[in-house]
């Protein structure tokens, strides 16, 4: 295109939806190449949240997994009203996410090894812990007692759902009463700590593990920040409730990038339970 005897190039628009910007960095990034990247940043390796049916194919060998449970959904036992009612909350979840609830579990392969394989998708209400998500890993530690398979659960929650009330809190004690049979029994248990994983899964399940392991930057608690400043009256280091200051004062056992979580979880099976 010319004008008064200069030419003059188009401006290309940019597609929405190819680009995003960073929270880690702050950099705009190109959607693809983080997708490729296993929805890390390519700047500076800050991980995005990833749904629990994405990391269910990060860790199941391809073809592999073998949905359990699926059909399991949670009721409204209390009539629980916020901005909107329960049911309406979880219609809008179950439509964002194409899950029933929070959790997905079922049989797999990792590496050729058969494991039951549990992922938490803080999409779905922050990944919180009711009924269905308390039944799900309940059950998934029952398969794995059962079938004397390892069992591997990548985490992540905002803690307890209050729309669920006490039947919410309940479900600590189930898992964590499904666990110590799967302990006494010699099974293993790996468990995957992703961001956030905080209040009741932290405070059950998700520290539970024989080995637990984190992705950077994870944010890992059981109560906030706020609350536990104001309540012991310290100030906290900057990097409190992290992955890394776990793994400093001996919380979790390594920090492992999402990259590298399938080849680390088959190497700890093959150390803990050999060929």
């Amino acid at each position: 295109m010319a004008w008064n005897g200069f030419s003059v190039r188009r401006r290309r628009e940019v597609p929405a939806g190819k680009w995003m910007r960073c929270d880690g960095c702050g950099e705009m990034i190109y959607r693809k190449e983080v997708e490729a990247n296993l929805h890390c940043c390519p700047q500076c390796r800050y991980h995005f949240r990833v749904g629990a049916r994405d990391r269910v194919a990060m860790l199941a060998d391809e073809g592999s997994f073998e949905e359990l449970y699926a059909n399991l959904a949670p009721a409204d036992p209390l009539k629980f009203v916020d901005r909107i009612p329960y049911p309406e909350r979880l219609a809008e979840e179950q439509k964002k996410t194409g899950l029933l609830d929070a959790m997905v579990v079922g049989r797999a392969r990792l590496a050729g090894r058969p494991i039951a394989l549990g992922a938490m998708d803080a999409n779905f209400i922050i990944a919180s812990m009711g009924s269905v998500v308390g039944e799900k890993f309940t059950r998934l530690a029952e398969v794995a007692l059962k079938e004397k398979r390892p069992l591997v659960v990548a985490c992540a929650s905002g803690g307890a759902r209050m729309h669920e009330g006490m039947l919410s809190l309940m479900q600590m004690a189930k898992a964590s009463a499904a666990l110590s049979r799967l302990h006494r029994a010699g099974g293993l248990y790996i468990a995957i700590l992703t961001n956030p994983t905080t209040a009741g899964v932290a405070a059950s399940f998700g520290t539970l593990g024989d080995v637990l392991i984190a992705e950077p930057g994870a944010l890992i608690g059981f109560t906030g920040r706020r609350v536990i400043a104001n309540t012991i009256h310290v100030e906290l280091p900057d990097d409190f409730q992290t992955a890394e200051f776990m793994l400093e004062h001996g919380l979790i056992d390594r920090i492992v990038p999402r990259q590298a979580v399938k080849s680390e979880v088959a190497l700890i099976m093959g150390y803990l339970l050999g060929p």
